[in-house]
């Protein structure tokens, strides 16, 4: 008794510790979540002037990470909505909706009045009800100079039969965070961890909610046992036996003042619904045997058809004092929730190249049990580097390392028909972290990322595709040139660099066209009260305050203090302002 009455203390403890750190990081963040509130409502005041559904084939998106990629449930199309891009001076931010029809391999940019403001490191899922249905969750907005976090905690619903967005209030739910993982459980959503940073704090989570699709209401779980410790990215998904599985993800911890330490996790748990308990589960921690992967965040999961857990690429970053270095990886593992064991997945290569092989060699390996596979010695891991050589002579280097081989995934029942005609050049994607996953059809579909090279970070808009039952090579369907890659080095002129709106707009060849046509459409905007001629700013806010007070009320809702009401207001005012000066100074140009 003494004992368990410790360790229900001791966790106690931990909560009102967590409870007060997360107050206390509220607290400061407060004020620059306000100031991005304003940028935000900007940019949703631009997306109010679409009023109806329109479907434009396009070329594939630009290149982004941390963004989501989801399967149609019904059609054979893929879903990409949202993430970021940085171009080595300003960070992009997205809410656009690509559509990638599987059976003719074309995109389609899909806006749709009312979507959700522009957020990466959002979690999204699909279900079945009503046609197919999209939720999104959470996620962050950052400024253009990246300094600032903006952290959603709102809930959004795409109904994909009628394409409609329809943002859901219910409150009880989550707070503001990104990083967080999310997977649908019969007729639930449930969600875990995630973090939230401010400028100079942050917090990381290990809660757990679960929303009714039927109910529509928030609950928070208190489940039973040592559950994991607070973490954002880590693999979440639900097992054949309707547990749901928690494996690594990321944390960093205070080491002393101003210095802290990443921790890349690689523990795993399952969190498990109690017999006869209605909303009761338990956390069970788990040590499966196999090839595990090596120490990581960044890795991307999906599940494939035969209810395994994929899990692919990441970085492994490797600190330093003064610096940090990462090793990227574009491995592929396993988790076979059924036997609890990981594998690392391994390809068989074409078949012509399989022809070559003398007959002996393919059945001694085709014919060997798991057994025999476990006990022949393991090859050490191979270390492939690929160097790159950007427009400004720089030197870049892709370093990949291959896990010692594994077990290869046991071939499957042949692919549905209407898979794409893709090239088959023998390449495989390089390695990167923050890319985005989904299986449709048995086929595994990976698209952008990045990777770090040096000081620039190389942000990709390739897509891969993997047939799961063939494990034979990957195929490429969009490729991309890493040397293509823009990169601006960092400057301190305000000249140099575009506005903030601009950078918090789009990247790419959509930034261009979205910025030039978002520019037009404000000078002409009869919304927004125009600018006379030689007016300064004071005597605009005075002239327009109404307007832009009305604006803020209807951003921030009827119950924020006044005080919040008239700062949203301002800054939207300056915003707009600026944006009007800029205009009238490069027509004079």
């Amino acid at each position: 008794m003494g004992k368990k009455g410790k360790k229900e203390k001791k966790g106690r403890g931990a909560e009102k510790t967590a409870a007060k750190m997360e107050k206390k990081v509220s607290k400061r963040s407060r004020k620059e979540e306000e100031d991005l509130e304003a940028l935000i409502a900007h940019f949703q005041t631009l997306d109010a002037k679409k009023t109806q559904v329109t479907e434009t084939p396009c070329s594939p998106p630009s290149p982004r990470l941390n963004a989501s990629l989801s399967a149609h449930p019904e059609k054979d199309e893929l879903i990409l909505f949202g993430g970021e891009y940085f171009n080595g001076q300003k960070t992009f931010m997205y809410n656009e909706l690509y559509i990638y029809g599987i059976r003719k391999d074309t995109w389609t940019k899909v806006d749709i009045p009312g979507p959700p403001p522009r957020r990466c490191a959002h979690q999204a899922v699909v279900v079945p009800q009503g046609g197919g249905q999209l939720w999104i969750f959470g996620g962050e907005f950052a400024s253009p100079d990246g300094e600032q976090f903006y952290h959603y905690k709102d809930l959004w619903v795409l109904h994909l039969a009628t394409k409609t967005w329809e943002q859901i209030r219910s409150t009880g739910g989550p707070s503001g965070r990104s990083g967080h993982r999310m997977v649908a459980w019969k007729r639930q959503l449930i969600l875990f961890g995630g973090f939230h940073e401010s400028t100079r704090d942050y917090i990381y989570y290990s809660d757990v909610y679960t929303f009714s699709l039927d109910t529509f209401l928030w609950s928070k779980l208190s489940p039973s046992g040592p559950g994991p410790t607070p973490r954002s990215g880590c693999l979440m998904a639900v097992t054949p036996q309707g547990s749901i599985a928690i494996y690594g993800g990321y944390s960093k911890q205070r080491v002393k003042k101003d210095v802290d330490k990443g921790i890349q996790h690689s523990d795993m748990f399952l969190l498990k619904p109690e017999e006869g308990g209605e909303g009761k589960w338990t956390w069970a921690r788990v040590n499966p045997s196999g090839v595990k992967p090596t120490a990581r965040s960044g890795f991307s999961v999906a599940v494939a058809p035969n209810h395994q857990i994929l899990l692919f690429g990441g970085v492994c970053d490797e600190e330093e004092e003064e610096s940090l270095e990462g090793l990227f990886f574009s491995d592929l593992y396993v988790y076979d929730a059924a036997r609890s064991r990981w594998f690392a997945a391994q390809l068989k290569g074409p078949k012509s190249e399989k022809k070559k092989r003398r007959r002996g060699k393919v059945e001694e390996h085709e014919g060997a049990t798991e057994e025999d596979n476990r006990a022949t010695s393991a090859p050490e891991p191979l270390e492939v580097i690929k160097e790159v050589v950007a427009e400004d002579g720089t030197m870049i280097t892709i370093k990949q390392v291959l896990a010692p081989s594994g077990l290869v995934v046991r071939p499957q029942p042949k692919a549905e028909d209407g898979a794409p005609e893709a090239s088959s050049t023998g390449q495989e994607p390089c390695p990167r972290s923050s890319a985005m996953l989904a299986v449709k059809h048995g086929l595994l579909y990976v698209y952008g990322g990045m990777f770090e090279a040096g000081d620039r970070q190389v942000t990709l808009s390739d897509l891969y595709c993997l047939d799961l039952h063939k494990m034979e090579e990957w195929k490429t369907l969009v490729e991309m040139d890493p040397k293509s890659q823009e990169w601006l080095e960092e400057t301190d002129s305000e000249e140099d660099s575009s506005s903030d709106e601009e950078g918090a707009e789009g990247g790419g060849d959509d930034q261009e066209e979205d910025s030039t046509e978002d520019s037009a459409e404000e000078g002409e905007d009869p919304q927004h009260p125009e600018v006379a001629p030689g007016e300064q700013y004071a005597e605009y806010l005075s002239r327009t305050e109404e307007h832009w007070l009305k604006l803020a009320r209807n951003h921030v809702g009827p119950d924020a203090k006044e005080k919040k009401v008239f700062k949203v207001a301002q800054a939207m005012a300056r915003t707009f302002f600026d944006d009007a000066g800029q205009g009238v100074a490069q027509a004079k140009h």
